[in-house]
Order: structure tokens, then sequence, then C-alpha cells
């Protein structure tokens, strides 16, 4: 090695070491953003109403005695495995029907919108939901689940399929542009039908986008208080609705609503750990068309 490449190998190391400080601090505040609004909710959930001041450091401080009572009486007064069980079945059944609905949507779409221009149409007019807010559908919608008497948990999971359908379908026929059509024309050779085709072979290579679907899906349904406040009219209490019942006229619970809040945020944190890994993939993939 001559000495011009000593030289440009040594510039390299201190380069490959220098700290890009722009974008290290944005980090640090972005950073900073989720880790104080956590540390709150930690501190308040284990303190005791009377360890709460109106000073910045009586709130900010450490509780005195770390005890679980806040969590023990907001089970109670939420009915928390009731309003639990609730809203694992309706996140469930709402990741469940979304998956293979709107991944059978997306394949159809994305394999046939660039041949024909009516299912280019109909892309755009399914992905054009997406721009539709809730406040708009919110009245005629609870009039209609009354008349069709799905003003219950069914009719709320058949909201929420199809409320994501635009999001899901947008990323499953992005996610298809990945997957090489070649394989279909080998099943196809094989004796292959289109149904079998897509289930045994196109199905589970979009794991990826699987993971993603469900853990958006899931993080919307399983957060969302308006859709079965309105359509349920309080018939069966989710955890976001029970959690409602912290904030009167009068005044906020907020050792308790903190503690609720800490154990309605464990179960989706659990889900969202074991898809993580395909996640990723999943958005970016899914994304680019």
């Amino acid at each position: 090695m001559n000495n011009n490449d000593q030289k440009m190998s040594k510039k390299n190391l201190k380069n490959s070491g220098h700290v890009n400080w722009p974008v290290t601090i944005l980090l640090i505040l972005g950073l900073s953003t989720i880790i104080f609004p956590l540390y709150m909710t930690v501190v308040i959930a284990f303190k005791q109403p009377s360890e709460m001041t109106n000073s910045i450091s009586g709130i900010l401080s450490l509780p005195k005695s770390w005890s679980l009572a806040n969590f023990k009486e907001a089970m109670e007064v939420t009915d928390f495995w009731n309003s639990l069980g609730n809203s694992l079945l309706i996140t469930v059944a709402t990741v469940a029907l979304s998956i293979v609905l709107h991944s059978m949507l997306g394949y159809v779409l994305g394999r046939t919108q660039a041949k024909k221009k009516g299912y280019k149409l109909i892309y755009f007019y399914v992905v054009s939901g997406m721009f539709v807010p809730f406040a708009i559908l919110m009245m005629p919608l609870v009039k209609q689940t009354a008349i069709l008497h799905l003003d219950n948990m069914l009719g709320v999971v058949i909201l929420y399929t199809v409320f994501y359908m635009p999001m899901n379908v947008m990323l499953y026929s992005g996610y298809l542009t990945n997957i090489p059509v070649a394989l279909e024309e080998a099943a196809y050779v094989d004796g292959a039908s289109t149904w079998r085709t897509y289930w045994q072979t196109i199905f589970p290579i979009m794991k990826p986008m699987h993971a993603t679907v469900a853990i958006l899906t899931a993080l919307g349904t399983w957060n969302d208080v308006m859709t079965p406040l309105v359509i349920m009219s309080g018939s069966k209490n989710t955890l976001p609705l029970a959690q409602l019942s912290f904030q009167t006229q009068f005044g906020a619970n907020y050792n308790l609503a903190f503690a609720s809040y800490l154990l309605a945020l464990l179960p989706i944190i659990i889900f969202y750990l074991i898809c993580q890994k395909q996640i990723l993939g999943g958005v970016v993939n899914g994304a680019v068309k």
C-alpha cells in the first residue's frame, strides 16, 4: 500500500467516526417526546392522589411507595376482564377479516389494473376511501346499523373491516409488484387454479405484509373510541370506552386513568413485538408501487 492509499484510508476512518450532530439532535428530541410522556404515565399511575400537587416538582417526582393499588382499583372500575375480552374479540375478528378479504381484493386489483382500465378505476375508487372522514359518515352509519340490527359488536367489526380496506388494499397491491408473475405462471402450468395458486403460492409469500396490515389494523381498532361509542351505544364496553369513566364533568382521576392506560397498552405492545420483524419490510415494499 502506497502513501496515498494510507492517507485515504486514514481519512475514511476519521470520516466514519464523524458524528452527524443535526441528525443526532433530532433523534434525541424525537426520543424525548416519547420517553417523557411514558415516564409521566408510569409515575402518575403508581402515585396516590394525595401525592399529586399543583407544582411541577410534585408531578414529576417519583412515588413515595410503588403500590399496585391503582391498578387493582382501575381493573374493578372498568370491569377490566370483560372489557378486555370485548376489545380482543373485536380486534382479532377485524384483523382476521382484513387479512383474508383485503389481501384477496389487493391481489385482484394489483394483478389486473395494469391490464384493464376498469380495474384501475376500481382501485382508485377503493383507495379514495382513505380521504373520507368518519365524522361525515357517523350519523348515516348509526341509523343504518340500527335499522339492520347491527348496532352491536358484529356491526363494529364489519365497519372496521370496511374502514381499513382502502389503506390495506393499497399496501397489498403495492407489495404484489415485488412478487414475480412467473410464480403464478408456473403454478398454472402445473394445473393449479387461480384460487389454489393464490392460497398456496401468493398468500404465504405476503407474510411480511400480513404482519404489517395486522399491526396497523389492530392499533387503530384497539385504540378507537368513537365507532363503538356511537354504534353500540354503551351496550358493550371496550377498554377505551370503559376508560371514559375516569373523566367526569367535575374532573378526572388521573391516577386510575393512567394505570388503566398502562394495562390497556400491554396487549398491543406484546402483539407488536411478535410482528415487528415483518413490519418494516412490509411497509417499505408495500408503499413502493
